[in-house]
C-alpha cells in the first residue's frame, strides 16, 4: 500500500475529477454540448485537451519505460504521435471542423453520398472500445499499489470514476478535466520527473559516466519499430474518432488548426521528456522486471513524500484522459452510426434526428452509462488486451485511412470505391495476420493498406462518379459556407 499522503492527494485527485464532471454539467444543455462541447472552445481549451487525450499512459508510463530500455530512441512513439496530430491540425482540422458533423462515419457518408459507409462505425466503436479498456487496465494497476486494492476493485473504482463524469457533464465534463489533467501531467513530467532523475543520475555527465553513450543513440530501438510506430500511431491520429471528436469541439477552423499545432509540438517535448527520464533512471534502477514498472518505482524509489503522490496523479491523469476520450467517442459513434445500421438491418428503419434536446442529452448519457460499463467488465476480466487494441489500431488503419484521407484529397473517387476500399483493407488485414500468425507483426497492416489503396482507386475508377449533388453539398460544407444547416444525428 502506497504512503498515506500519496494516497490522499490522488483521492483528492479523483474527488476533482467527479466536481469537474458536475461543472460541466451547468454548461451541457444540448446534445451538441454533450458530444461536441457546443462547438466552442478556443484556444487554450482546445490545446490543453488535445494534448490530454493523445497523451495517455503509453505516452506517459510506457515513454519512461522505452526511455528505460532505449534510452533518447525510446522517444519515437512520442514522436509519431506528435507528427500525426501535426499532420492531422496543418493539413485537415480546419477542413474537418467545417463539415459540422459528429462522427467518421458521417464525413464518408456526407462526402460519398452512400449509407453503406456508415458500417465504418463498427470498426471504430472497437476501436474506442478497447482504447478505454487498455486505459482502465493501465491506470487500476497503480490503484493496486497505491491503495492495495485487487485488480477487479481497482478497475471498478477508477472507471466507475471515469463514467461518472463523462456522463454527467459528457464533453464539457472531460474538456474541464482534461485540463487539471494536462496541467498535473505537464508538472509532474517536466517540473518534477525530469530534474529529480537528472539530479540522481548526475547529470548529463553522470549519465554518459554510468551508461555510455549508446544512451543518446536515437536509432537504438531499431528502424523496423520507429517505422511501424508512424506507419500506426502517426496514420491512427489522422483518422480515429477520439481524436476527431475534440476536432469538432473547436470553435473555429483557425483553433482546430493552430491549437491542434501548438499541442503536437507540447507532445515533441513530452516525448522527448519522458525518454530522458527513463535514461536518467537507468543508471540507478537495475532491477526493474518491467519496464513499465519503472515510473511508479522513480516515484517510490527517489521522490519527497508528497511529490511522488503528484507525479502518480500525473500518471493517473494521462491514462484517464485518454479512457474518458475514448469512452465518450465509443457512446457517440455506436448511437449515431451503429445503432441506426442495425435498425436498418432488423427493418426498424432509422433513428430519428429531430428529438427535443433534453432527450437528446438523456440518451446520450445513456450510452456512456451503459458502454462505461461494458469498459469496467472487459477491463475486470481481461489481463492483457495488447493484441486486441493493435488488431483494433490495424483494422482502422489498413481498413479506414484510405477511403477517409481520399475523400479529402481525390475528387474522382466514389462511395463504392471506398466500400470496396475498407473491405479489402479489413479482409486483407485480418487475412494477413492469420497467415502470419502474429496479430503483433507489421505485415498485416502494410498489406492491408495496399489492398485498400488497390480497391479504392479500382472501384472508384471503374463506378460512376459521385452525384454532382452530393460533391456541391460536401463543397460547401468544407467551404464553411454550410453553417445554417444544423448536423443531424444520423
Amino acid at each position: 500500500m502506497g504512503k498515506p499522503l500519496d494516497i490522499v492527494i490522488v483521492v483528492v485527485y479523483l474527488a476533482a475529477m467527479l466536481a469537474f464532471g458536475f461543472w460541466g454539467k451547468t454548461r451541457t444543455r444540448d446534445s451538441a454540448d454533450f458530444l461536441v462541447a457546443g462547438r466552442r472552445l478556443g484556444p487554450t481549451l482546445y490545446t490543453g485537451t488535445m494534448a490530454a487525450v493523445v497523451l495517455g499512459g503509453a505516452s506517459t508510463v510506457g515513454g519512461v519505460g522505452l526511455g528505460y530500455e532505449y534510452g533518447l530512441s525510446g522517444m519515437w512513439l512520442v514522436v509519431a504521435i506528435a507528427v500525426g496530430l501535426l499532420a492531422l491540425s496543418l493539413l485537415f482540422a480546419g477542413r474537418i471542423q467545417r463539415l459540422r458533423v459528429y462522427t467518421v462515419a458521417q464525413m464518408l457518408k456526407l462526402r460519398y453520398g452512400m449509407d453503406a459507409t456508415s458500417a465504418s462505425g463498427i470498426v471504430m466503436v472497437a476501436y474506442t472500445l478497447m482504447l478505454s479498456v487498455t486505459s482502465t487496465i493501465a491506470y487500476a494497476t497503480v490503484f493496486n499499489v497505491l491503495f492495495g486494492t485487487n485488480r477487479t476493485v481497482s478497475v471498478i473504482i477508477g472507471g466507475a470514476i471515469v463514467m461518472l463524469y463523462s456522463a454527467i457533464g459528457g464533453m464539457w465534463s472531460i474538456t474541464l478535466t482534461d485540463m487539471v489533467q494536462f496541467v498535473l501531467k505537464t508538472i509532474g513530467i517536466f517540473a518534477l520527473l525530469l530534474p529529480f532523475t537528472w539530479h540522481r543520475a548526475g547529470g548529463l555527465d553522470g549519465i554518459r559516466e554510468r551508461a555510455g553513450d549508446a544512451v543518446f543513440d536515437v536509432g537504438a530501438i531499431g528502424t523496423q519499430t520507429i517505422i511501424t510506430f508512424f506507419v500506426v500511431y502517426s496514420f491512427g491520429m489522422l483518422i480515429g474518432q477520439d481524436i476527431w471528436q475534440r476536432v469538432f469541439t473547436a470553435r473555429s477552423p483557425r483553433v482546430a488548426k493552430w491549437g491542434g499545432t501548438a499541442a503536437a509540438v507540447y507532445c515533441l517535448f513530452y516525448g522527448v521528456a519522458g525518454a530522458l527520464i527513463g535514461a536518467a533512471a537507468s543508471t540507478f534502477l537495475s532491477d526493474v522486471e518491467a519496464s513499465d514498472d519503472v515510473y511508479a518505482q522513480i516515484a517510490e524509489s527517489i521522490l519527497p513524500v508528497g511529490i511522488s503522490g503528484v507525479v502518480l496523479a500525473a500518471a493517473v491523469a494521462a491514462m484517464m484522459s485518454t479512457a474518458s476520450g475514448a469512452l465518450i467517442a465509443t457512446a457517440t459513434v455506436a448511437r449515431t452510426d451503429v445503432m441506426p445500421l442495425l435498425g436498418r438491418l432488423i427493418g426498424r428503419g432509422e433513428e430519428t434526428a429531430d428529438v427535443d434536446d433534453a432527450r437528446d442529452v438523456h440518451s446520450d448519457r445513456r450510452y456512456v452509462v451503459v458502454l462505461g460499463i461494458v469498459v469496467i467488465v472487459i477491463a475486470a476480466l481481461l489481463n492483457d488486451v495488447v493484441a486486441a487494441l493493435t488488431v483494433a489500431y490495424d483494422i482502422l488503419v489498413g481498413g479506414l485511412l484510405v477511403s477517409i484521407l481520399g475523400g479529402f484529397l481525390w475528387r474522382r473517387a466514389t462511395g463504392t470505391g471506398a466500400l470496396w476500399s475498407m473491405i479489402a483493407g479489413t479482409v486483407v488485414t485480418l487475412g494477413t495476420m492469420v497467415a502470419v500468425g502474429d496479430v503483433l507483426a507489421n505485415e498485416p497492416i502494410y498489406f492491408g493498406l495496399a489492398a485498400s489503396l488497390l480497391a479504392y482507386v479500382v472501384g472508384s475508377l471503374l463506378t460512376t462518379r459521385t452525384p454532382a449533388e452530393v460533391l456541391d453539398v460536401w463543397t460547401t460544407r468544407l467551404a464553411g459556407r454550410d453553417d445554417a444547416v444544423p448536423a443531424t444525428r444520423t
